[in-house]
């Protein structure tokens, strides 16, 4: 009998059905899931998931709707309105002294309104003003002092600037003129600023970190504002009584060049300049013809006329031309032949017959004719020519800048031959010119800081000092290649100026020993007007301040000029300031 075979269909095991052999549990590598019984995802726990997800994508559509359509607007204007915005803290622009320690210009604080923009920086030109804010802001308000005589040396400053909604478009100080514009980087100082944010309502909600100011630096000149004043007055009230149109006047330190008083006549007012709120005044001030904005001292140019003659004897002493005891005879003029016009010849006159007169006696009463025959030649006197003129006077610093530091200067003007063709298309050089020029004629020009620094070279023994506004400086200079006998030759002629009836005689005090020389340039087509000068050095025996002082422009024949002004001067610094006459 067969046996039947029964086949069973294979059934899979079910997971619970399979149990563990625990001899085998630890063979598992268990970090790569081995022994571990995975389970189906069932089709609850499969919608469990899908509802948490969509209850998600639902709110933040919800949340998106309510803040991009809802109320964007809103919640826009809020977040544009709650922002950073920044707070210039100005600092304070450096104050200024005069030696002495006297201020010239300070700073006063003031508060001003200023537009806060919301979402832009407090100094910021732009931003909605719909939005604004406004907020008090602390400036140093600039001063000056009502000293005369120092508003060209000073200058003033312009304030930081805001526009007509009270936004600050210029953070900054500027200086205009003078020290202020010269200077104007280390009185400025640095601003600071505080960062705040602020609300909706402008409410500060956080401060940020304080930048803090940092002061303009304190600068102390060497120029005394008080004899700056009694310097400046004594110009004003001979350039009035005279009928002159202005005036500049020097007091330079001969060993160290700091410049006691540098001032020009007449000058605007710091004050009203540095407020600029006063249109009406300042319109007139700058069309004032007198000119109250020009410099003077520093860059006025003048024709000097005698005053130069100094240097002209240091160049005809240093040539050999002549010696200290050489006599030259003036009978008032000398007479050159004319090629062109032999019957009629040129005719160079002094402005007196002198007689015989050396080298300090020609400096003493000024002879035209003594600086005629040294310095062009006449007859078998030889002459140092218009090339060694040139050589001295630029050796003693005129025809270039001074040095100044920080300050425009006007060159000036030495004729030579090259000058003159380029000038006047071609025209050739003549005796007569160098003549002129050797006078301080012709069209020689001249500052007065220029020649109170080579009146200071002739003084100190022979140091062509690089002037200075800075109290105390360390001295800058170049040596002059003359000797210390023709530099005291040409001293002595210059005392003799003074105290033996010479040109200068006005200066002859008995509180000071005085140096000077006097000079007056004739101006015009006609020579109808002229130029007044003094320039010198005090005290004689040991020099210590030199000095130059001009008149401008007064009818010909004025006969009360600059020597009276320096009179004056020296009259209030006896009474007022002796220091400087010791």
């Amino acid at each position: 009998m067969r046996r039947r075979r029964i086949h069973r269909k294979a059934q899979d095991i079910a997971p619970d059905e399979i149990f563990a052999d625990s001899s085998n549990v630890s063979k598992f590598d268990t970090d790569r899931f081995e022994g571990r019984m995975e389970l189906p995802l069932t089709r609850r726990r499969l919608f469990g998931v899908g509802a948490v997800l969509l209850a998600f994508a639902v709110f933040y559509l919800a949340r998106a709707w309510d803040l991009q359509i809802k109320n964007g607007a809103s919640y826009a204007d809020r977040s544009q309105r709650n922002q950073i915005s920044r707070t210039v803290l100005f600092a304070d622009r450096g104050v200024i002294v005069d030696r002495i320690g006297r201020q010239l210009a300070w700073n006063v604080p003031f508060i001003a309104r200023s537009v806060v923009s919301d979402n832009v920086s407090a100094s910021s030109t732009y931003g909605n003003t719909d939005t604004n804010e406004t907020e008090d802001i602390i400036l140093s308000e600039r001063k000056y002092t009502d000293y005369r005589g120092i508003a060209n040396v000073v200058g003033y400053a312009k304030p930081p600037a805001q526009d007509s909604r009270g936004t600050f478009f210029r953070e900054e100080s500027v200086g205009v003129d003078g020290v202020e514009a010269a200077y104007n980087e280390r009185l400025s100082g640095t601003n600071g600023a505080t960062l705040a944010e602020t609300d909706a309502r402008g409410k500060i909600v956080s401060q940020g970190v304080q930048e803090p100011a940092n002061s303009g630096a304190t600068m102390m000149l060497s120029i005394d504002a008080s004899v700056s004043q009694g310097l400046y007055d004594a110009i004003a009230k001979r350039a009035d009584g005279s009928h002159f149109i202005g005036g500049a006047g020097v007091v330079m330190d001969v060993q160290t060049g700091e410049v006691i008083a540098m001032v020009s006549y007449p000058e605007f007012p710091l004050q009203v300049m540095a407020d600029g709120t006063n249109t009406r005044v300042i319109n007139n001030l700058l069309a004032d013809k007198r000119q109250l904005f020009l410099d003077r001292a520093s860059s006025g140019l003048y024709t000097p006329g005698s005053i130069v003659k100094p240097i002209v004897a240091l160049g005809a002493l240093t040539e050999g031309v002549v010696n200290e005891n050489t006599q030259i005879l003036s009978t008032g003029s000398i007479s050159v032949k004319n090629p062109y016009d032999p019957a009629h010849p040129s005719v160079f006159k002094d402005w007196r017959a002198h007689g015989w007169v050396d080298v300090r006696d020609a400096i003493r009463v000024s002879s035209d004719v003594y600086f005629y025959e040294v310095g062009g030649g006449y007859g078998a006197q030889k002459g140092i020519g218009i090339d060694n003129i040139d050589k001295y006077l630029r050796m003693f610093g005129l025809g270039s800048t001074t040095g100044l530091e920080g300050f425009s200067e006007a060159v000036g003007t030495i004729p030579t031959p090259e000058w003159k063709e380029k000038v006047f298309k071609g025209d050739q050089w003549r005796v007569g010119d160098t003549y002129h020029t050797a006078i301080g004629q012709y069209g020689v020009q001249v500052t007065p800081l220029q020649m109170a620094r080579s009146i200071a070279a002739i003084a100190n023994g022979g140091t062509l000092l690089t002037p200075t506004l800075f109290a105390s400086s360390t001295p800058s200079g170049t040596p002059v290649p003359i000797s210390q006998r023709n530099l005291q030759i040409v001293r002595e002629g210059m005392r003799m100026c003074v105290d033996n009836a010479g040109t200068a005689a006005a200066l002859n005090v008995g509180f000071v020993d005085v140096a000077g020389k006097t000079g007056t340039a004739q101006l015009g087509s006609h020579n109808q007007f002229m130029n007044s000068w003094v320039v010198g050095f005090f005290p004689y025996e040991h020099p210590r301040y030199s000095f130059a002082l001009v008149l401008e422009k007064a009818p010909a024949g004025t006969l009360l000029g600059s020597p009276m002004a320096m009179l004056d001067f020296l009259s209030w610094m006896r009474d007022n300031a002796p220091e400087y006459l010791k």
